[in-house]
């Protein structure tokens, strides 16, 4: 079995769809620069507000990524 070594990066992506978009907006900015990402995990979401309604979402996510 081989064994593996992991480490997390912390990312904010943000939306003005939602929280999905939020997610992949991150994780497509990640993909840029690194390689061999395996999971992601949701730390916080949060959302801005104009004129009573949600106009922006926030979401903090951690990456994890196997090292070479």
């Amino acid at each position: 079995m081989t064994e593996h070594v992991y480490k997390k990066i912390e990312l904010t992506g943000s939306s003005t769809i939602g929280i999905q978009e939020a997610i992949e907006n991150a994780i497509g900015k990640a993909a840029a620069t690194i390689e061999n990402m395996r999971w992601f995990e949701v730390i916080e979401t949060r959302g801005h507000i104009e004129n009573g309604k949600v106009a922006h979402w926030q979401v903090t996510i951690k990456i994890g990524f196997s090292l070479k």
